[in-house]
């Protein structure tokens, strides 16, 4: 018997080894609430969970793989409200805690570009009543890193007002809660919002900055404008739709999955890494997938769950080695000859070839896929929902070896997509945008 129950041991003991829900961020978590603090030495900030020195390592997250992101070797991720319509906060965090990722749980707080009058004092005490019950509910989470108030509440706003809103839900929020820290997220930095948080902000603990393009100028920013405190990246990724070159019609031009991998390393290195003063963290955007101009511009996965190369490059950052399976690169995609770039115009029912050349690592066999998809018309700003465009059927279509003849669909404004899919549950992909005449 006791040499059974010797065998059953060592079989527990490697198979909570190798489960892959364990992460090293789990050395950390309990079941009691985490004691989350931000630390200062010899002007360096960091950030603290029970005692423990914790860099973020993180995602944003609302419907991803929370299980691919934990084999990955992340630490933690962000939401952008307690209910997101699918799965309750306390959910948000039981998910959390079962892979030893924590999270840095968003309050949704109402925008003034959405209509809301932070002159009516009514209709902000309703709110702050209401996220006063959002937080009794998952305070004591163990999953619970920091309090996110509101995304990017200075996009087209004029009301300064919104700031002690905040502030004052900060101090309700560590009256109730003295675990864990306070923040709030800005869309780009500039110096008026730095002043405001700085005025009217008191009480926040941490100041989060969300940045694309421009990423790599966070750390001189942050000096320039005179922010002395702790910082995090709470949103970073794609060159934003606002930054890159656009068509003769005005169709933004998508980086192909493979630049966009490449930007992502770059950006990192130079806006996240490269500051180990006073940055505390990051959390990349978008691990999961979304419509926002396209249905690729944002997400590091795919509609169908498939892994883009940015994802293999977060492998990367989070363990400092690449996947043992790297996701098929993008070499060149062309229409009718062109780039992106050319503005490439077509005439109606006419016969064109387009032709990708992929570039995988390990040789593996590709299957393409290839879709048309009309321009976006629903267009938002601040990354509210928008309807994926309906796919139009091509005609003529032959496709071998990743080249694909078709004939061109009613006079419009399109774009056409490719997948290119190595079998291991990666996918690279690219769109060029098109006019029919």
């Amino acid at each position: 018997m006791k040499q059974l129950l010797y065998i059953l041991g060592i079989c527990l003991f490697i198979s909570c080894k190798n489960d892959p829900k364990k992460t090293e961020s789990e050395s950390t978590l309990g079941d009691e609430p985490a004691k989350v603090e931000v630390s200062k030495s010899d002007d360096k900030f960091q950030l603290l969970v029970n005692g423990e020195p914790f860099y973020i390592k993180g995602a944003g997250l609302e419907f991803g793989n929370v299980a691919a992101l934990a084999e990955h070797n992340a630490n933690s991720f962000r939401t952008w409200r307690t209910d997101n319509g699918k799965k309750s906060a306390t959910e948000v965090l039981d998910e959390a805690h079962e892979y030893g990722l924590m999270v840095s749980m968003g309050i949704e707080v109402e925008r003034e570009r959405h209509g809301f009058d932070y002159d009516d004092e009514d209709a902000v005490q309703k709110q702050k009543e209401r996220i006063k019950k959002e937080v009794l509910e998952i305070k004591d989470h163990p999953a619970l890193l920091i309090w996110v108030i509101g995304n990017e509440l200075n996009l087209n706003y004029s009301n300064p007002k919104v700031w002690d809103a905040v502030n004052d839900i900060s101090k309700m929020i560590h009256e109730l809660d003295p675990n864990h820290p306070t923040t709030t997220t800005l869309a780009g930095i500039a110096q008026k919002e730095i002043n405001y948080i700085k005025e009217r902000c008191g009480d926040l603990d941490i100041l989060s900055v969300q940045m694309y393009g421009d990423l790599p100028d966070v750390p001189k920013l942050i000096r320039e404008y005179g922010w002395n405190g702790p910082y995090m990246v709470t949103e970073w990724g794609a060159t934003g739709h606002w930054e890159v070159p656009t068509t003769d019609w005005g169709a933004p031009i998508e980086e192909n999955s493979t630049l966009k991998a490449a930007n992502y390393l770059k950006r990192y290195k130079g806006g996240i890494a490269a500051d180990t003063i006073q940055c505390i963290g990051s959390y990349v955007f978008l691990w999961g997938n979304k419509q926002e101009r396209t249905p690729t511009w944002y997400g590091v996965f795919l509609e169908n769950g498939k892994e883009t190369e940015s994802v293999g490059v977060m492998h990367y950052i989070w363990n400092g080695t690449w996947p043992e399976n790297r996701t098929p690169q993008i070499a060149s995609f062309v229409l009718d000859g062109k780039t992106a770039y050319n503005s490439v115009t077509l005439e109606k029912s006419k016969e064109y070839i387009a032709q990708v050349i992929i570039k995988d690592i390990e040789n593996d066999p590709i299957a393409y896929r290839w879709e048309i998809l009309p321009e976006s018309e629903e267009v938002k700003e601040g990354g509210d929902h928008e309807a994926r465009p309906e796919p139009v059927t091509i005609e003529g279509m032959e496709e071998k070896n990743g080249t694909l003849k078709f004939k061109s669909p009613a006079p419009g404004n399109y774009r056409l997509f490719v997948y290119a899919d190595d079998g291991f549950n990666h996918e690279g992909t690219a769109n060029i945008p098109f006019n029919v005449k």
